[in-house]
């Protein structure tokens, strides 16, 4: 099994020998790929809709994988029970609809439990949700598939009370990082709320605060 980058990205977050539960599987090339290079015990590839659990089901069954991994009709984490998966990935969804999850499985609040998130929009809002329900954000990296840019988020639970401002959640961890994907996908942030500034004051309007949080973007390019 070849992962694209999004999906190995993902895949280099996974803990060992753990019991790993993909959400919106789609395909099954996560789980099938994690039990191909032993990196988990058992898998449970879920998904919304029949068709794509039939098509995970192909895959499984073409590599032999039908007795490590199960396959089953979830919406989100609904159909999973407490302790059935600590590794836990939600990749390839909306950012609203991955916090709905978060905020509705109230399992999910344990500190044995590794949540992998890759959501394709509102980042900011799911960062939002993970402080607000106590977790903590250990990780951020960036994959790049052609022109895309996607963000990953390692996560756990922390009981405490996370202090966060508004710069965290639209950068959180990348500035931290060390690498051309992290400044590159920083430099998108910038360009999107530059053009957001650079669009009122040629309407003549002002926005302190928008101006300023440009200004705090803006140390991060090169």
């Amino acid at each position: 099994m070849k992962l694209d980058n999004r999906l190995m990205a993902i895949a280099d977050l996974v803990r060992k020998d753990t019991i790993f539960a993909d959400i919106g599987t789609d395909h099954a090339y996560l789980p099938v790929y994690l039990v191909e290079k032993g990196i988990i015990k058992k898998g449970v590839a879920a998904d919304l809709r029949v068709g794509p659990l039939e098509n995970a089901r192909d895959a499984v069954v073409s590599y032999g994988y039908s007795e490590q991994i199960e396959l089953r009709l979830s919406d989100g984490l609904d159909n999973f029970k407490e302790n059935e998966a600590h590794e836990i990935a939600v990749a390839g969804m909306g950012g609203l609809l991955i916090s709905s999850f978060i905020e509705r499985t109230h399992w999910l609040k344990n500190e044995n439990i590794h949540l992998i998130l890759q959501p394709m929009t509102h980042v900011e809002e799911l960062r939002k949700t993970l402080f607000d329900n106590k977790f903590i954000i250990d990780k951020e990296v960036v994959a790049k598939d052609g022109d895309k840019l996607y963000i990953i988020l390692s996560c756990y639970y922390y009981s405490d009370e996370t202090a966060y401002t508004d710069l965290d959640l639209i950068v959180g961890k990348l500035p931290h990082n060390n690498d051309d994907l992290s400044k590159e996908y920083l430099s998108k942030i910038y360009n999107k709320y530059k053009k957001k500034l650079d669009a009122l004051k040629k309407a003549d309007k002002e926005c302190k605060e928008l101006e300023e949080l440009v200004g705090e973007l803006k140390q991060w390019q090169q």
